[in-house]
């Protein structure tokens, strides 16, 4: 996938996770990871932006397996966000497969 395409497309698949359920971050980058081939990488820079953006708030969680995860949870204004970027992407991609089968937009 092309890299610019992979960026715009990360934040609501992020966002989409996050509003199904809290995660921690290695979780975020499997669950991600099926839909776009990212990295831990990428999505650690990210998850700071959303947090500063106050999309996002996280919460320690004592861990069964190993040390305590940090847990994202997505913030009130984040699920207006990701409501918005979700409506905006719907608009954009039906407008493109429209665009693409040669369907006349002004009609």
């Amino acid at each position: 996938m092309d890299i610019q395409l992979k960026k715009g497309v990360l934040e609501l698949c992020v966002l989409e996770s996050l509003y199904r359920k809290d995660c921690y971050g290695y979780e975020l980058v499997d669950q991600v990871s099926k839909i776009i081939d990212i990295s831990e990488g990428t999505i650690y820079p990210l998850l700071k932006r959303l947090q500063n953006d106050k999309y996002l708030e996280y919460y320690i969680k004592e861990s069964s397996v190993g040390p305590p995860r940090k847990y994202y949870k997505i913030t009130l204004s984040g699920i207006e966000h990701y409501k918005n970027q979700r409506e905006e992407w719907f608009r954009i991609f039906n407008s493109v497969t429209d665009f693409l089968k040669g369907v006349d937009i002004n009609e």
